[in-house]
């Protein structure tokens, strides 16, 4: 049984500047298993965001293959990719991207609205239940501007998780936050990759955020440079046990 659920084959990637060709991917080839918590690195340039952009369909590639649970990705026109995007994708991003004027329900509700199968009942029953699996039974009609930083993101984890798709792609998403909050939303993202087997791409720059992950893939100059299986697995939660006791809500 074949559990590989993203498999890239020398992919590149082109931008046009003017005059100039910036070769932002030079041939890129990786697979990521079922199940996996992978974390994709490097610094700034080194092509991971235009990776992320390709994974999730954001984008299409100048050469090379992706396939995405079995589908061959570079093929699909703009319609079919989105269609994949909703079904196959959950998307979580460093600046939350909530809708400053919908309640925490209706902002986990939205991606429902582009399936047609799904009537309201459902969306809402799918909604709630994604909100109280990431601890936000009692804050699901609150405005964004009513939940904290940690809150807002935990929201945009259950929106990302309402269609149930095959993998959540993160971009930084700790990146706004505190440390102590950002180890409550890896736990998080640990839990639901242990105990709901997601398969989890979480893209960052931060070597502590890397280690609570299960691989490293890092670029650099449009190449994978390094892959590496974290060796000593780190668990938020035993991070989160011995940090200082301070007032803090999440």
């Amino acid at each position: 049984m074949n559990n590989t659920i993203i498999e890239v084959s020398n992919l590149k990637k082109d931008f046009q500047v003017g005059d100039m060709t910036v070769r932002a991917l030079k041939g890129i080839n990786l697979q990521i298993q079922k199940g996996e918590f992978v974390a994709i690195m490097g610094a700034s340039g080194s092509g991971k965001s235009t990776m992320l952009n390709i994974l999730g369909c954001l984008d299409k590639p100048t050469a090379g293959e992706y396939k995405l649970d079995g589908i061959s990705v570079s093929q699909l026109n703009k319609n079919e990719l989105a269609g994949l995007r909703n079904e196959k994708l959950g998307f979580v991003f460093q600046s939350y991207n909530l809708l400053a004027r919908t309640t925490a329900l209706e902002n986990v509700e939205l991606p429902l609205f582009y399936n047609s199968r799904i009537k309201s009942r459902e969306r809402k029953e799918r909604a709630i239940a994604a909100l109280e699996s990431v601890g936000l039974a009692d804050r699901m009609l609150h405005m964004p501007n009513q939940l904290s930083g940690g809150q807002q993101q935990r929201v945009a984890i259950a929106r990302s998780l309402v269609n149930d798709p095959v993998v959540i792609l993160a971009d930084e998403a700790t990146g706004n936050l505190d440390t102590k909050t950002s180890y409550e939303i890896m736990e998080l993202f640990q839990r639901l990759n242990s105990d709901e087997g997601k398969t989890i791409v979480f893209v960052t720059h931060e070597p502590d955020i890397a280690r609570l992950t299960s691989r490293n893939i890092i670029f650099r100059d449009g190449w994978v440079t390094k892959e590496q299986l974290v060796g000593e697995r780190l668990l938020a939660s035993e991070m989160l046990k011995a940090m200082p006791l301070v007032e803090h809500e999440s």
